[in-house]
């Protein structure tokens, strides 16, 4: 398989670290606006010995013709984008215009409702890539959406429930929490600050299959939630999520919620940043040392924050993502936790990656190999739902990193 992976930050360059101890790949071009960037993470597997498969480019995500014409002289087979979400839908119509398949980990933004934005949905996550969804059918080609850790596991989790553990579900609901600490900051995201800010003060949405989908205020519904493998209780609250938005296209439930466990001080903090207008996309002009420059508030905050990627040696603990399901089986009803845990010690040590970018990128790197070897596929746009479950699951334990199931209550 001939990859174009888009992105070399701290999830791209992971996925680099992964893909490179796997048989199945046979080229990855890794493409970067920053070339640096790109020849760093290709340049480290060159070290190691791994390295022969992998070239870099530098590459403007946002330039659709670049992108479409790195594919075809490439002779890629897929286009995996490991950018931002800004840039889901340039890469998107890239890859369909040069026939390729594609892969993201996020999907394309949503924008609220301009008068009830925390009752009725506006434009969904996912909506811009679901109205091609013909095109990509008659194309033959897959673009298979929403597959990291989260969205991604978690719904090949709701999938593998629907199939093997209850006849009907009340309810899904994806729980994410942690224990990470990082040593020598007050304040240090371990994801992308500018992702965290979309998903954490957009109105969150909610799925009932008697209402369809709908959208609640930031933060809601808060619950604590007990986490496995020494994590332990951490309250968890209403996010704004790719799941809500893709497992009821595919698996039958009732009710379908996500929910992140950020933290009171976390909390805090992203509604300060909404208060002063710091997370705002939309650029202003400020004083430069040679006049005035155009820059997005949002993009200061990230450059002020240090990069999640470069964290790992100074941050402990563990995260954990995982699909809680309530239903009934054979009559009795049942409720379960699918997880999947990484410690930050294991994967610093097995990968020199920090725990969060290490457990994102490790999913997209499954899925690819399951392309490649035909367990996997599809053509139009379809969420890890659409696909059988088990086979992603024992690969996942192949690649050293087993997920578990707790049965509730």
């Amino acid at each position: 398989m001939r990859v174009l992976l888009v992105g070399a930050g701290g999830v791209g360059t992971a996925v680099t670290r992964i893909a490179a101890r796997r048989g199945f790949l046979t080229r990855m071009v890794v493409a970067d606006y920053d070339l640096t960037r790109a020849e760093a993470a290709v340049a480290a597997l060159q070290e190691d010995g791994d390295g022969d498969r992998f070239s870099a480019r530098r590459l403007d995500a946002s330039d659709e013709d670049g992108v479409r014409r790195l594919l075809t002289e490439e002779r890629c087979d897929v286009l995996l984008n490991a950018t931002d979400p800004r840039f889901v839908m340039p890469l998107f119509r890239a890859a369909l215009d040069a026939g390729t398949h594609y892969m993201d980990m996020a999907m394309s933004l949503s924008a609220p409702h301009p008068e009830r934005p925390y009752d009725i949905c506006g434009v969904k996550l996912g909506d811009g890539q679901f109205e091609l969804a013909d095109r990509w059918a008659d194309s033959g080609r897959l673009a298979l959406v929403g597959m990291g850790v989260e969205p991604g596991l978690s719904d090949v989790f709701a999938r593998y429930a629907a199939d093997e553990l209850f006849d009907e579900i009340e309810e899904i609901g994806v729980r994410d929490g942690a224990n990470l600490t990082v040593d020598g900051y007050d304040f240090a995201p371990s994801f992308s600050i500018w992702t965290t800010i979309e998903e954490c003060l957009n109105p969150p949405v909610v799925y009932e299959k008697e209402r369809g989908w709908f959208t609640t205020a930031p933060f809601s519904e808060p619950e604590v939630f007990d986490f496995p493998e020494g994590i332990g209780p951490v309250e968890c609250v209403n996010v704004e999520h790719e799941e809500v938005l893709l497992i009821p296209r595919w698996v039958d439930a009732r009710r379908v919620t996500f929910k992140y466990g950020l933290g009171d001080d976390f909390i805090a903090k992203l509604k300060v940043l909404h208060e002063l207008g710091l997370d705002s996309t939309a650029k202003v002009t400020v004083p430069g040392e040679d006049g005035p420059v155009r820059v997005s508030p949002r993009d200061v905050v990230a450059a002020c924050l240090p990069d999640p990627a470069t964290l790992g040696e100074r941050m402990t603990g563990k995260t954990c993502a995982g699909t809680w399901v309530k239903g009934t089986k054979d009559g009795a009803p049942r409720e379960v936790y699918l997880y999947h845990v990484v410690d930050n010690q294991w994967s610093m040590r097995e990968y020199d990656s920090q725990a969060v970018v290490w457990q994102t990128a490790v999913n997209p790197v499954v899925a690819l190999e399951l392309l490649a070897t035909g367990v996997w596929s599809g053509q139009g746009v379809l969420g890890a739902e659409a696909l059988p479950p088990r086979p992603f699951l024992d690969l996942l334990t192949e690649y050293g990193s087993p997920w578990g199931l707790r049965e509730q209550g």
